[in-house]
């Protein structure tokens, strides 16, 4: 997931917008100590002699290549188009075609001029925002702004430029102080958007998802303390909180030094092969073993930055941190020591590297010098161990509707500790659930891959054989050799009831193996979006520190490449067309642009001989389930309202002016927040179903808060899920259980939306 996100542009409307001018370049976060130009080049010559030998099928290094490069890297550095100028673009530009002879060569020019002359537009910056905020603003002048940064051209001078900040920030402030007026009117309060631009290659929802809890939490937080306060007021504070976010972004862009820049640099490089080839830096690549095995050693907490400062914001569950029930949320890191040896002191440091201070080994100690958030100071001792991270496991519930027990599988990742035999994954921990929820004797199992980018292939292969007899479940193709084909080679079926697999357009990779196969097998009933977003490659990653001997540079990172291509059963790829799913259901988006097929530079489709499987013939209600399903969502009104608001939120995205006169965006808001209403119904929708946990984790809850609170929210979110209730209905008919009419939008329970 981790690669295709890295083709996810985010691009915000209104209030997120904002977000823009603090977060444009929030993804390019490497940590690296100094930088040495010439490990800079060996890593270039690493790079294309790893990937023209080991990838399935590598571009050709050429002009074409490189105009590609030229673009792609570009736009990393400057997306919003708010630093360089069109003479600075006119002066790359001559390096265009040229960058392919500079990779074979080992030249750094390109990458010089452009990183010192951001540099110097970024230092220039500074002062742009300062000046704009020192003053009050005029918001009765009548003008607008574009948000549209991909065809927006590039300033023509420092005027312009100038010009270009003082709109932006003018927007930022707008928005916030549009908002405050509205809670002091006693307007309801506008809620920030999520939207797509039409320029938008695909939206990154887990960005998009902190982005606006964060909004929301922040805007929360300006409800308590906004009293009765004058016009001049709440300008005065709309600047100054406007001027603390650009300072704590600038703040982060300098923690940043040349070699995390050439990081993107390189990545613009690798991933011209293909969107999911990529470079990692040392840290990178700790963080991609992380996301694989759900576990790391440290004390099991996480921290944020807070200007100068460390702060803990939440302790995983079962970790040291969290056993030891001393340090708290809240608390602000100053110094950290290492067993018995001399404190460091932490205040001013990156976050990156406060991270590697407080990580290390299980079983050695760390001490932590804190200030409490009753102002106190306290030393706390921490005994490092195996943290293992919940929210990447598999999880479990028992539905309940009219006397009929159901079971969901939740499968965030299809992780896999390769170094540890002995450690979780994906695979067994399924098994496990499915053998959990067959002892509640439920008469159906869910299995949810929704938004799973994927992971390890091995677990596909051990999850998919639980439910069928043995067989074949996916074929792979490497370059140059014949197809290999994966078999499950147990006979045993754990499970041979009704099920569901639930997908969505952010279901990927793995987890299109899963349904794939479930699909042409006829195992089960595949369900969700139109198609699955269609990465039908492996990739393996490559330990770059292997070519290099005696070597001074250090750690060279690794690289993650694709090698090979994956086919279904029935011989056809996933590779840019996905998985069509048997009943597709309208979603929010639904008429978005996004996937694999909307990368220029994506693998194309292709299809080999299939494999020798039989299908499962012990659901007789199959195609009954599937047809009945297809009528009640058409006849759906909640479903018709979603598809409504879908088509509405696309055309939505193809706004990009704005106001800038308080009265007119004031109203242009309201019209918005009226047109609004008729989908905040879907909110408020709630479903007929139950929702329990196993008996192990009710046992764990009990003596666990933390626990209880994330459960009694997923509870929550699934009794608000349509989707769910219609795989629910999906189980019934496979069962031949006649259903009720489906009900219709408007049921509400005003529950806290999770």
């Amino acid at each position: 997931m981790n690669a295709m996100m890295q083709f996810m542009k985010r691009n915000y409307k209104i209030v997120l917008i904002v977000a823009v001018l603090a977060a444009a370049l929030w993804s390019f976060m490497p940590s690296k100590p100094t930088s040495d130009p010439e490990k800079d080049k060996a890593l270039l010559e690493l790079l294309t002699f790893v990937i023209e030998r080991g990838h399935y099928d590598p571009a050709a290094i050429d002009d074409t290549f490189s105009k590609g490069i030229y673009k792609d890297y570009i736009t990393a550095l400057d997306p919003s188009r708010r630093f360089f100028l069109q003479s600075d673009i006119d002066e790359f530009a001559k390096y265009e075609t040229q960058i392919d002879d500079q990779i074979k060569n080992k030249d750094l020019t390109f990458f010089d001029l452009t990183y010192n002359r951001l540099m110097e537009r970024i230092k220039q910056s500074k002062a742009y925002y300062k000046t704009v905020l020192e003053s009050p603003i005029n918001y009765k002048v009548e003008e607008d702004i574009n948000t549209d940064y991909e065809k927006l051209p590039y300033a023509k001078s420092v005027d312009d430029l100038k010009e270009r900040w003082r709109k932006q920030v003018k927007l930022s402030t707008l928005s916030s102080l549009a908002d405050k007026l509205d809670l002091q009117e006693g307007k309801a309060e506008r809620k920030p958007e999520a939207s797509l631009d039409a320029n938008d290659e695909k939206p990154d929802l887990a960005a998009d998802q902190k982005a606006l809890e964060k909004a929301q939490s922040d805007k929360k937080d300006e409800t308590v303390k906004i009293e009765k306060k004058s016009y001049e007021e709440l300008e005065a504070d709309t600047r100054k909180s406007t001027e603390k976010s650009l300072n704590e972004y600038f703040g982060f862009i300098d923690d940043l030094n040349r070699e995390d820049w050439f990081a993107v640099y390189i990545n613009a490089i690798a991933s011209r092969f293909d969107p999911h080839t990529s470079y990692f830096p040392p840290d990178e690549k700790e963080r991609f073993d992380v996301s694989m095995s759900g576990k790391l050693e440290g004390i099991g907490a996480r921290l944020q930055k807070k200007n100068d400062f460390t702060e803990i914001t939440e302790l995983i569950s079962g970790g040291p941190a969290w056993r030891g029930k001393e340090l708290e949320p809240g608390d602000v890191i100053l110094k950290v020591a290492q067993g018995n040896k001399e404190p460091v002191d932490v205040v001013g440091m990156r976050l990156d590297d406060v991270v590697k201070k407080i990580k290390g080994p299980k079983g050695t100690e760390v001490r932590l010098s804190v200030k409490k958030t009753d102002g106190t100071m306290k030393v706390i001792s921490i005994i490092r161990d195996e943290v293992e991270i919940e929210e990447t496991y598999a999880k479990s519930t028992i539905i309940n509707r009219n006397g009929m027990k159901y079971g969901l599988i939740y499968l965030p990742k299809f992780y896999i500790d390769f170094d540890n035999a002995n450690s979780r994954d994906a695979g067994k921990d399924i098994a496990q659930e499915v053998e959990r929820l067959k002892k509640e004797n439920v008469q159906g199992i869910i299995l949810d891959v929704r938004d799973n980018g994927g992971g390890s292939l091995k677990t596909v292969v051990d999850i998919a054989g639980l439910f069928i007899d043995e067989g074949p479940i996916v074929q792979i193709k490497s370059a140059g050799k014949k197809k290999e084909v994966l078999f499950d080679k147990d006979p045993k079926v754990e499970y041979d009831g009704p099920l569901v697999i639930m997908v969505n357009s952010f279901s990927a990779s793995a987890s299109e193996i899963l349904a794939a196969a479930i699909q042409d097998y006829h195992r089960g009933v595949i369900i969700g979006s139109k198609q699955t977003y269609g990465k039908g490659t492996v990739q393996n990653v490559i330990d770059l520190n292997q070519f290099v001997r005696n070597s001074d540079f250090g750690d060279m990172g690794a690289l993650k490449t694709t090698t090979q291509k994956f086919y279904r059963i029935d011989g056809g790829s996933t590779q840019l067309n996905g998985v069509s799913s048997d009943i597709a259901m309208p979603d929010r988006y639904s008429y978005v642009k996004m996937g694999e097929r909307d990368i220029d530079n994506a693998m194309p489709w292709d299809k080999i001989d299939a494999a020798d499987y039989k299908l499962w013939d012990k659901s007789p209600n199959f195609n009954q389930a599937i047809a009945n399903s297809r009528k009640r969502i058409e006849g759906n009104q909640q479903f018709k309202l979603i598809d409504e608001n879908a088509k509405w939120l696309n055309d939505r995205s193809e706004e990009s002016v704005y106001s800038l006169n308080i009265d007119k965006f004031r109203t242009e808001q309201d019209q918005l927040e009226q047109k609004s209403k008729k989908y905040k119904v879907l909110s408020d929708y709630k479903n007929d179903l139950t929702f329990a946990s196993l008996p192990y984790e009710v046992k764990a809850i009990a003596a666990d808060n933390l626990l209880k609170e994330k459960r009694q929210r997923w509870h929550e979110s699934l009794g608000k899920d349509i989707y769910v209730e219609e795989a629910v209905n999906v189980l019934d008919d496979l069962q031949g259980k006649p259903i009720k009419p489906a009900s219709v939008a408007g049921k509400k329970d005003k529950l806290v939306k999770s």
